[in-house]
């Protein structure tokens, strides 16, 4: 696989930056950073264009149960831990990470640039009858330059099999336009030329498998939130 090639790098490191890579593929993408410069400059852009959004989301304390939970585990990994230190792979990893890092600071120096922060955008459930969505809110964060969505909901949803969860941009005048499916109500949208012009207001409809068959909304809002580029 050509990890050189701009588009592809582009894809992995959003979905791993946003975090729907999970488990070994992440640990793979991880394993390949300090060896390709296309991914790790993709996913620093990634890094800064996302991080403003982390602001939108209130933080939350964690249970009792769940640091109980954390405990438990960090004790039974004790003794794996205490050998890792012990042995040429766990060094070998901490310079990759550390060469990481000294690369992305150094990308950072030598390339000093004005970041356009990004729009953030939370859609709130409408409580529209029998979506059977959940009740927590879904947030969108649009690039700085406007090529890229993120979307990310608060809490799991659950949509039924024969259905997705599509969005769409509403224009003040004319239609909605389609910006494409999200799964789980998440995912990460490439935004063709001008697609937002006009618009003040993001939706989230539920339609068959796939998305709308008309290439308009056929079924109920479920999400919606307004915003101003």
């Amino acid at each position: 696989m050509d990890y050189s090639r701009r588009e592809l790098a582009d894809a992995l490191a959003a979905e791993y930056v946003v975090g729907t890579m999970r488990g070994a593929a992440r640990r793979r993408f991880e394993s390949l950073l300090p060896a390709h410069s296309a991914l790790r400059e993709a996913t620093l852009a990634w890094s800064e264009r996302l991080m403003p959004l982390t602001a939108a989301v209130a933080p939350v304390e964690p249970s009792g149960d769940v640091w109980r939970r954390i405990s438990d585990r960090l004790d039974r990994r004790k003794s794996v831990v205490a050998g890792a230190w012990q042995r040429l792979s766990f060094w070998r990893g901490l310079a990759a990470l550390a060469s990481v890092a000294a690369i992305g600071l150094a990308a950072l120096l030598a390339n000093p640039r004005a970041v356009t922060p990004p729009i953030v955008v939370v859609l709130a459930p409408t409580g529209a009858a029998a979506s059977g969505v959940a009740a927590a809110p879904i947030v969108a964060s649009i690039s700085g330059d406007g090529s890229t969505l993120v979307a990310r909901p608060i809490a799991p949803v659950a949509v039924r099999a024969d259905r997705s969860l599509e969005l769409w941009a509403v224009p003040t005048q004319g239609a909605p336009r389609s910006l494409g499916v999200l799964p789980g109500g998440s995912g990460v949208v490439a935004l063709r030329a001008k697609v937002l012009a006009g618009a003040d207001t993001l939706a989230v409809t539920v339609e068959p498998a796939g998305g709308s068959p008309t290439g308009q909304p056929t079924g109920p809002i479920v999400y919606a939130g307004k915003f101003s580029l």
